[in-house]
């Protein structure tokens, strides 16, 4: 993993930070979404504008967290990125159904620009098992993200 994005992380949602652990996974998420964005070799404005509304709405970041978490993955868009490191701060602090809203996010922006990638499935796919997401749980986030749309 590259030393900025890593370092944002240690910074922000590291187990010894004080933050909401809610907001801890919010920040996660972020991460695991704009991955998800790269993953067909494209950038879309569908992509990025459903990106920006999730760190900003869903998430509830600041301004400069979400500038600075979008700028960062974008820029090493190329690199090869750890989701284990995510993942695992994931699995470490939230529950099952916590980490079935991750899943579900995740459907959301991979189906942003009405298509979904099988690079953008199989790093979803990937996630829910770094999370230990049950198949049918897995399937009922992506309906659930459809439906929603």
């Amino acid at each position: 993993m590259l030393q900025a994005i890593k370092q944002f992380f240690e910074e922000k949602i590291s187990p010894d930070n004080q933050e909401d652990i809610d907001h801890r996974l919010k920040l996660a998420t972020a991460a695991l979404l704009i991955e998800i964005m790269q993953q067909d070799g494209e950038t879309k404005d569908e992509e990025v504008e459903a990106i920006k509304h999730s760190l900003k709405a869903k998430f509830e970041l600041s301004g400069s967290e979400t500038e600075e978490l979008f700028v960062l993955a974008h820029a090493e868009a190329k690199e090869a990125v750890d989701l284990y490191q995510f993942t695992s701060l994931i699995n470490k602090h939230f529950s099952v159904d916590k980490k079935i809203k991750v899943i579900e996010y995740l459907w959301v922006i991979a189906y942003a620009d009405n298509h979904l990638d099988a690079h953008e499935e199989h790093i979803v796919r990937r996630v829910a098992d770094l999370l230990y997401i049950t198949h049918q749980d897995f399937i009922k986030a992506k309906h659930k993200a459809l439906e929603n749309k």
